[in-house]
């Protein structure tokens, strides 16, 4: 069990059966009544996003998750395929259980797979991937007085916007954290 006032971010714990990663806390010490602690939890079985409150005479009991390193291998339908990089064994999640990450995978991609007790709760991405522009628009000249931007298909089919002096073929690094392009690599 853990107190409450020695939580970190990024700590797993476990509420009511259910997996937490602490994203944010806040020790709140009003001037009337008892302090509380603000928690920002994400539920790593749904990837839900909740706050909560709670006394600072909580016990938790901490999860243990551990992460392993694996490759993207390929995907078909609703299933990808990943391999663990130490001992070659390979499973397959289901596009319910990665989410919106699924979007960013591409074949050879190395990622950590989360697991608690056997199960499998996610993936983490790395913060940025490169990709191959598949195909874009050329730009129109005269068209950059503003930061303008077009669409672009990436290698793995993902469309994001990017500047015009992006062509076909180029590589491009995007953030996983919102989609968007971040830099020509």
């Amino acid at each position: 069990m853990i107190n409450i006032n020695d939580i970190k971010n990024g700590m797993t714990i476990i509420i009511d059966g259910n997996i937490f990663l602490i994203q944010e806390f806040q020790h709140v010490k009003p001037g009337k009544g008892p302090a509380f602690v603000r928690i920002k939890l994400k539920n790593l079985r749904t990837g839900s996003t909740i706050e909560n409150t709670f006394n600072t005479n909580i016990k938790f009991e901490k999860a243990l998750v551990e992460k392993k390193p694996m490759q993207y291998l390929y995907g078909s339908a609703d299933k990808y395929n990943f391999m663990n990089m130490e001992s070659y064994e390979q499973i397959e999640l289901t596009k319910d259980q990665l989410g919106d990450d699924s979007k960013y995978l591409k074949e050879g991609l190395d990622l950590d797979v989360t697991f608690y007790k056997g199960e499998v709760l996610g993936i983490t991405l790395p913060e940025k991937i490169e990709y191959g522009i598949a195909h874009t628009e050329p730009g129109v000249k005269g068209n950059t007085a503003t930061s303008a931007t077009k669409d672009a298909t990436l290698e793995n089919g993902l469309t994001i916007k990017v500047p015009l002096f992006i062509n076909e073929n180029d590589r491009v690094v995007v953030s996983t954290k919102d989609g968007k392009y971040n830099s020509r690599a």
